[in-house]
């Protein structure tokens, strides 16, 4: 089975998996814009992602993390396909479904779902710690597997241990698309920065690492960099693969 991810930019990616294309994430704005992260919280682009809805393949549906600006953003509410399957957390799916997409489906942890010939598991995430977390839409992760090959999508969660049971109820990981950035809202982290990052590869052990979201906006305070050394100084069981927006990059297993 031929698997490849393409980058648009910030977390948005089309996943080829075989004969299905899905879509993750779809953040369109232009460099120079600003993403609503709700509660009166903005942040500004500062990259050009390297397509626009219209230029998009044909889609089989979306994978959306949760509901903030920089994961589904006002292009994207306008000029997406509103027919398109979106699987996603319950509090998206809501409103996402008062916008006319009324194919959007809210998945519970653990629930799996059948979209385009591939399994999609959805998995834990926590966008925050402690009383903060009730400010923070919920996420959520995803597994995508098909002919055996599993792909773990993070969505924009923080390190936590317990994050060992995606590898766990799921099975090996051969690809894993990590959501970094060491994001900080009114002073506190709330997605992964480089040493979060290098925790969450050492406890999943995927073949194949892709960081992503990291550079986008002015929110993001840990750079790819980070990331890079703290895998090279433990150094994880991992390829870890950069990617540059537009770049199409092959998502291969070593594992029997």
């Amino acid at each position: 089975m031929e698997a490849t991810l393409e980058f648009i930019g910030t977390a948005t990616t089309l996943l080829r998996l075989g004969a299905t294309t899905l879509l993750t994430d779809p953040n369109f704005l232009h460099r120079g814009q600003r993403a609503y992260l709700g509660k009166g919280l903005f942040s500004k682009r500062l990259t050009e992602p390297s397509l626009q809805p219209e230029q998009l393949p044909a889609v089989d549906g979306v994978l959306l993390s949760h509901l903030h600006g920089d994961h589904f953003d006002r292009i994207a509410r306008e000029r997406l396909d509103k027919d398109l399957p979106v699987l996603t957390t319950s509090a998206a799916s809501r409103k996402l479904g008062s916008w006319g997409f009324g194919a959007a489906h809210g998945m519970s942890t653990w629930e799996t779902a059948e979209l385009a010939g591939v399994r999609v598991t959805a998995v834990p995430g926590r966008h925050a710690r402690g009383p903060f977390q009730a400010v923070l839409p919920p996420v959520l992760g995803t597994v995508v597997e098909v002919d055996g090959f599993r792909t773990y999508v993070t969505g924009d969660t923080l390190y936590y241990p317990w994050l060992r049971e995606v590898g766990e109820r799921c099975g090996p990981i051969d690809a894993m698309v990590i959501h970094l950035g060491g994001t900080r809202a009114l002073g506190l982290l709330v997605t992964m920065d480089g040493e979060q990052g290098a925790d969450l590869v050492e406890t999943i052990r995927p073949t194949l690492t892709i960081p992503v979201h990291h550079d986008d906006y002015t929110v993001f305070r840990s750079p790819l960099g980070d990331f890079l050394a703290a895998c090279r100084d433990r150094d994880l069981p991992t390829r870890v693969q950069p990617v540059a927006r537009g770049q199409v990059v092959p998502l291969r297993s070593d594992r029997p």
